[in-house]
């Protein structure tokens, strides 16, 4: 069963931590957060991550990050073998909750669902229908029809 290590920037990490529980109690026990803070340097960010990942025990482990890019994603970068430990950035909650589901999968399966997981979250909603899908005929179609009969 692979664990799951939340790294944000403050206070997000902990904030998503506190949604799985809530909607997930009984799959917490191999997740963990780590807020990074706006003054945190690399280093000390770097820090933050592997004393989290101690208390993982010697599971594999994937690592959830906001954003690409930031800080605390380029210190679990840093931190990360690639083998044993994997980075995703993006993380939302439908990823969280699908990573969450999917924990006992192999390491590589859990990337790939989480991923997806997250892509799936993402939706606009509420919007008119799109000017290229088929509507009712206008007259004039329905004459165009006539003369080609």
């Amino acid at each position: 069963m692979a664990a799951i290590l939340l790294v944000a920037h403050a206070p997000l990490a902990t904030s998503l931590l506190a949604v799985a529980r809530h909607v997930y109690p009984e799959r917490s026990a191999g997740l963990a957060a780590t807020d990074v803070d706006a003054a945190a340097d690399l280093g000390e960010a770097q820090q933050q991550i592997r004393a989290a990942l101690e208390g993982l025990a010697d599971a594999e482990v994937l690592i959830l990050v906001d954003v690409f890019g930031a800080s605390p994603c380029k210190a679990a970068l840093e931190v990360a073998d690639g083998v044993r430990i994997r980075v995703v950035a993006g993380v939302n909650v439908p990823m969280l909750w699908r990573a969450l589901c999917y924990s006992e999968v192999p390491l590589e399966e859990l990337v790939t669902r989480a991923v997806d997981g997250g892509a799936q979250g993402v939706m606009q909603l509420g919007v008119p229908r799109p000017q290229n899908q088929a509507s009712p005929p206008s007259n004039h179609d329905q004459v165009q029809h006539q003369h080609q009969q």
